[in-house]
């Protein structure tokens, strides 16, 4: 059965990651951008993480132009963006495409795996996918939650 930690995506700094290193871990993936109506998530998104993390939880930011342009920044911009305004720690990846035949392998399988509402595409940036420790998707939500109310999800699953 396929997991999420049979893909491996690029990281910011350019190096290829295999998700295997988050194995047993409860994860919070998320398709991000720097200029979206929902950036501000990024705090509460780090404050999960910051507090979470010792308990074996990780929040995994996945940046995407594909929603109205709203992250066209290159790797370091996007880095630059995110330790200046919300001082990230969690992983951040490359950009990515979530949509479409060039969506990211691992964005083929969450949305398989868990459609939405409105079907398995991604409506919009900040939706995110709750991941057990066994890797199997969790939950899907939509960018209008907020990080913060999911804690209780996150928390029966740690």
């Amino acid at each position: 059965m396929t997991t999420v930690y049979d893909f491996s995506a690029v990281t910011l700094a350019g190096q290829e990651a295999p998700l295997r290193q988050f194995e047993g871990q409860v994860l919070l993936i998320v398709n991000t951008a720097s200029a979206c109506g929902f950036t501000p998530q990024y705090k509460g998104l780090m404050s999960l993480h910051k507090e979470l993390s010792p308990r074996g939880f990780s929040v995994l930011g996945f940046p995407c132009n594909q929603f109205g342009g709203q992250e066209p920044g290159n790797a370091a911009e996007i880095e630059q963006f995110c330790t200046s305004n919300y001082a990230i720690t969690f992983p951040m990846f490359a950009k990515i495409d979530v949509n479409g035949s060039g969506a990211h392998p691992l964005y083929k399988y969450l949305q398989s795996a868990r459609a939405g509402l409105l079907g398995p595409s991604l409506k919009w940036n900040f939706t995110k996918f709750l991941i057990d420790r066994q890797g199997r998707v969790a939950g899907r939500y939509a960018p209008t939650v907020r990080p913060e109310s999911l804690r209780r999800e996150i928390e029966a699953l740690l």
